[in-house]
């Protein structure tokens, strides 16, 4: 569960919580049966405006410009974006900042990225069988039912769900699926989604902190939908004056399955050392994602005033620097690895003691 956490905080941007009216008035349903209508829920397409609010209690990092600072606005800021969806390969998301707007869209053949502050778009032309890879990460950040999926897969005994009540959401009547960690070992205090009653479709989803009554992450919709958008809405031409950069994505490679064994029994061969690929250390909640490679910076920029400022532990693992905030806990370690997830600090360095060199 915390894998896939990580992984959404760090790309969800914001614009204030989504404001929900007066609980409906909705027939009585079971956790389980709530669970299985969502699992299986599917339509044509979508459209509407989503809007999230993200506070990790990340500390301010002085000096930062650039790319660097819209990552951090990414993880502290305010957005919202535009979004429409319709079958696997058709999106559009437009990430609207203050006067600038950042846009990808893709029909299926032809995927554009375009960033009107710096006034550059690129074209890339897609495989007939592209690669996993994503284009953006918008794609899937801003897509309230690719997120509560995240979530719902990863649902295991560590985990209580149950039916918390109703709410109105982006219009729509929906039921309150409020999932709760056993463990007092992570920093998320639940995760509560709120799921359309007609579509069965995940409207909203509040991520809450173990202390605090803010959510960590609320990413929803406030208008939506369920019409299948029109071809043209995934079509793009850049403006006039704009930069244009065209690229290609590589094939996915149709050989035999990465990550099985071959026959003879095997490991395959995924084109990285077992030493560059990150690791996981610990189940559930609990999950700590393990990085190798890093190097502490030198110099007093902003990365390394924020390390200066951190706490230095050390233990049968090692020694580094431990960051913390309400949900995350990063552990940078002298040797260059790197110990990420939603728990406590002293989780995360019994993660550490657990994991190989």
């Amino acid at each position: 569960m915390p894998v896939t956490a990580v992984a959404l905080v760090a790309g969800v941007g914001a614009l204030g919580p989504v404001v929900a009216d007066a609980s409906p008035d909705l027939p009585g349903i079971t956790a389980q049966d709530l669970l299985a209508k969502v699992q299986t829920a599917k339509v044509d397409g979508l459209s509407g405006m989503v809007t999230s609010s993200t506070d990790l209690g990340l500390p301010a990092i002085p000096g930062l410009g650039g790319d660097s600072s819209k990552f951090t606005d990414l993880l502290t800021g305010k957005h919202t974006a535009r979004v429409a969806f319709a079958g696997p390969d058709k999106a559009r998301v437009s990430v609207i900042d203050d006067m600038a707007e950042r846009t990808l869209t893709t029909d299926g053949k032809t995927a554009w990225v375009y960033d009107s502050s710096k006034r550059e778009a690129t074209k890339l032309a897609l495989p007939a069988h592209p690669a996993k890879p994503e284009v953006a990460p918008e794609k899937q950040t801003y897509d309230p039912q690719a997120v509560a999926k995240q979530f719902l897969g990863a649902i295991d005994p560590s985990t209580k769900v149950e039916v918390s009540g109703t709410e109105k959401v982006a219009g729509r009547d929906a039921y309150k699926l409020r999932l709760v960690p056993k463990t007092d070992k992570t920093t998320v205090g639940s995760v509560t989604l709120a799921i359309d009653s007609k579509t069965w479709v995940p409207l909203q989803v509040t991520v809450m902190p173990r202390t605090g009554k803010d959510p960590a992450v609320q990413l929803g919709f406030s208008a939506v939908s369920f019409d299948v958008p029109a071809a043209s809405t995934f079509a793009f031409t850049p403006p006039k004056g704009v930069k244009v950069t065209e690229e290609k994505l590589p094939a996915a490679r149709h050989t035999e399955p990465k990550g099985l064994p071959k026959p003879n029994g095997t490991k395959p061969d995924t084109g990285k050392s077992d030493a560059d690929k990150p690791t996981v250390v610990g189940k559930g909640w609990e999950s700590v994602v393990v990085l190798r490679g890093a190097k502490l910076p030198a110099d007093a920029g902003p990365l390394g005033q924020l390390l200066a400022k951190a706490r230095t532990v050390q233990g049968t693992w090692g020694s580094g620097k431990i960051l913390t905030t309400k949900m995350v806990s990063a552990l940078i370690t002298d040797d260059g690895r790197v110990f990420i997830g939603l728990v406590s600090p002293d989780t995360l360095q019994a993660a550490a003691a657990k994991a190989p060199r």
